[in-house]
C-alpha cells in the first residue's frame, strides 16, 4: 500500500479575524503546540495560509496521529484539527490518499468530499475536484453512499501552496485564543468546583493563570493543598496554568475571627486574601484578579457582599463565571476533567472558622470600620512573603524578576 506522510492540520477561528497582527497570534499558538506536543512524534509545525500544519514522523500509526490530535484539540485558540495525509497535488494521488482516510475513518455509512483549493495555479477548481475524488471514492467503497447533508465522514481535500492535504477525521476544538496572548492573570483557586473552572475559561481567552490557593494550614491539615496540585496538573496538560501560589492562611482567620463581629468574618477573610492575591499579581506583573464567583451562589456572593470585597483592592476583579449556575458549572468541571478531584472531601479556609449567620448584605462602612482593628497591610506583606511558588508546564508563562519583589 502506498504511503503518505501523517500530518494534522490545526484551523483557528478568531485568530483570523485579527488584523495586522494576526501573526503574534499565530506565532504564540504555534510555540504552544511545539512545547505541548514534545511527548508525541511531531518532526516540525509550520504556519500555512490561516492554518498550522503538524508533520508526523514517518511510520507514526493511525493510533498515535490521533492521540496527537486528541492531545491538540484541547489547547486554547485551536477551533478544529484534522487529522490526515500530505501528497502531490495531483488529483491520482489525492484520490489514492483519499481512499486511505477513508478506510481509516470505518465505520461508517455514508460520507461526502469537501475540496478547498487555495493554489490558484493547480487547474481543477473545487468542484471538479469534488467530482473527480468523489468518483474514486465510489468505486474504492461501492457499499457506501454519498449524502451531502447529515453525512457520516466529510473528506476534506485542500491545496495550499503547491501541496495537498487529505484528511477524514476533522474534529472541533475548544477554540478561543492562545495562552499568552493576553498578559498574566491572578486566580483565586481553590479544591473546589468552581475555581478551575474560571481559570480554565480565562486561559481560554488568551491570558496566562497563576493561581493563589489559600490554605488552613496550620489551622486545617494540607489536603487541600495536593488536591490543588491534582488540578493544577489537568490545566498543566493544555498549557493552561503557570504557577500555583500556596499560602498557609489559617493563623490570619484565627486572629480576624476572635476580634470580629462574627457575621463578618467571610467578608475580612476574603478582603484579605484580595489583597494578598493583589500584592502577589503586582510581583507578578499580572493585570486583574480572577474568582470563581456565581451571583448569589452562596453568602459571599451577593452583590453587597461582592462590593465590599472589590473595595479592598485597586486591580480589575473578573468573574467568568458570574451569570453560570452550579449544573452548568459542574458539567464544565466534568468536561475539564477536574469534576471528580474537587469532590474529594479536604479541609481548606472556606470552612474554616465558619459563622453560623454569615453577613449577606454587607454594609461598606460597617466592614471598613471592623477591619481598622488588624495590621492588614503587614499582613498582606507577611503572607505574600510566606506563598510558596510551584511552577507547571506553561510554554507562555515567565517568572517575575528578583526586581519586582
Amino acid at each position: 500500500m502506498e504511503e503518505f506522510q501523517r500530518i494534522i492540520l490545526v484551523h483557528y477561528h478568531e485568530i483570523g479575524l485579527k488584523g495586522r497582527n494576526r501573526g503574534v497570534f499565530e506565532k504564540r499558538l504555534q510555540k504552544n503546540l511545539e512545547a505541548l506536543l514534545g511527548a508525541y512524534p511531531v518532526v516540525t509545525i509550520h504556519r500555512i495560509s490561516g492554518r498550522l500544519l503538524v508533520f508526523l514522523r514517518e511510520g507514526t500509526t493511525l493510533e498515535v496521529a490521533n492521540q496527537c490530535t486528541d492531545a491538540i484539540l484541547g489547547v486554547p485558540g485551536v477551533a478544529r484539527a484534522s487529522c490526515g495525509f500530505k501528497c502531490d497535488l495531483d488529483i491520482e494521488v489525492m484520490g489514492r490518499a483519499a481512499c486511505i482516510a477513508l478506510a481509516e475513518a470505518e465505520p461508517f455509512s455514508s460520507f461526502k468530499v469537501s475540496a478547498r483549493r487555495n493554489h490558484t495555479v493547480f487547474p481543477i477548481d473545487s468542484m471538479q475536484m469534488n467530482r473527480d475524488i468523489g468518483e474514486v471514492l465510489c468505486e474504492r467503497f461501492p457499499e457506501k453512499r454519498v449524502q451531502m447533508k447529515g453525512q457520516d465522514v466529510t473528506v476534506g481535500v485542500e491545496a495550499v501552496e503547491g501541496t495537498a492535504y487529505v484528511y477524514a477525521r476533522s474534529v472541533r476544538g475548544i477554540g478561543g485564543l492562545p495562552v499568552g496572548s493576553s498578559g498574566k492573570v491572578v486566580c483565586l483557586l481553590s479544591s473546589g468546583i468552581d475555581s478551575p473552572v474560571a481559570t480554565w475559561r480565562m486561559a481560554r481567552r488568551g491570558a496566562v493563570p497563576i493561581g493563589v490557593h489559600f490554605s488552613g494550614r496550620p489551622q486545617t491539615s494540607d489536603a487541600s493543598e495536593y488536591l490543588v496540585d491534582d488540578i493544577a496538573h489537568v490545566l498543566e496538560r493544555t498549557g493552561c496554568i503557570g504557577r500555583v501560589y500556596v499560602v498557609p492562611f489559617g493563623d490570619y482567620q484565627r486572629e480576624i475571627s476572635l476580634s470580629c463581629p462574627p457575621s463578618l468574618r467571610v467578608i475580612l477573610y476574603r478582603r484579605l486574601m484580595f489583597r494578598v492575591a493583589e500584592e502577589l499579581a503586582r510581583r507578578e506583573g499580572a493585570g486583574a484578579l480572577v474568582t470563581g464567583e456565581s451571583l448569589g451562589q452562596v453568602a459571599s456572593q451577593t452583590l453587597d457582599n461582592i462590593r465590599a470585597t472589590n473595595d479592598a483592592v485597586e486591580l480589575p476583579v473578573l468573574r467568568p463565571l458570574i451569570g453560570s449556575d452550579k449544573l452548568e458549572i459542574i458539567e464544565a468541571a466534568q468536561e475539564l476533567g477536574t469534576f471528580e478531584i474537587s469532590s474529594m472531601d479536604a479541609p481548606d479556609c472556606c470552612t474554616l472558622f465558619m459563622p453560623r449567620n454569615p453577613e449577606t448584605h454587607a454594609k461598606l462602612e460597617a466592614v471598613r470600620e471592623a477591619e481598622v482593628a488588624f495590621p492588614v497591610e503587614e499582613w498582606v506583606t507577611a503572607l505574600a512573603d510566606a506563598a510558596e511558588p510551584h511552577d507547571y508546564a506553561c510554554p507562555a508563562y515567565k517568572p517575575p524578576s528578583k526586581s519586582r519583589r
